[in-house]
């Protein structure tokens, strides 16, 4: 059965207990009509008998950021490495790694952005894909990137898989290696 007007919470406990009553109690109950996630969310909350959700429009188009403000930033240039300064715009320089470190509940503890010869601490979590056009591994299947979206999904604790904000918000961890690179950079550019 499929609901896609009206109030859909109160649709579904009404039509949930209409089939119930048939002896049709093996028939699911989808929602569908502009759905976001906070609709969702909704409905979940409060309790609503739906099995499904149909999300379309919300799907291709984020309506709180509709545009994706991606730019590539030289940071390393014949081994030599080059940073952006620009006031509320500044980059890190170099060739960098992030390292994943989990705690005892195997959730998300910190991530550390580093140069990447440093030691990781962690688990590496960049990885080459293509080196000189050519791919370094075979891509993963459907399923392989499925499973390992849902484990990292696990991973994350309960504050950064809200719909909320994460209060305080998540920031990853700047190596003093890093840091130092920066402050070499900066110097070599102002004289």
């Amino acid at each position: 059965m499929r609901l896609d007007s009206g109030d859909l919470a109160q649709h579904a406990k009404a039509v949930r207990a209409l089939l119930d009553a048939g002896g049709l109690p093996s028939v699911r109950i989808v929602a569908s009509g502009n759905l976001d996630e906070h609709r969702v969310a909704q409905l979940v909350a409060a309790g609503a008998p739906i099995d499904g959700f149909g999300v379309g429009t919300a799907m291709d188009t984020s309506s709180d950021v509709p545009a994706l403000d991606a730019v590539y930033k030289l940071q390393s240039y014949a081994g030599v490495a080059r940073r952006k300064r620009s006031q509320g715009k500044a980059t890190w320089p170099g060739i960098k790694q992030v390292c994943r470190t989990l705690g005892a509940d195997g959730r998300l503890h910190h991530d550390r952005v580093q140069l990447e010869p440093e030691p990781c601490a962690g688990r590496p979590l960049l990885e080459p894909v293509l080196r000189a056009g050519r791919l370094v591994a075979p891509l993963p299947t459907l399923d392989q990137i499925r499973a390992h979206c849902a484990a990292q999904l696990q991973c994350l604790p309960d504050a950064l898989r809200s719909l909320a904000p994460a209060a305080p918000p998540f920031s990853p961890e700047i190596s003093d290696a890093l840091r130092a690179l920066a402050h070499e950079v900066d110097a070599a550019t102002r004289q």
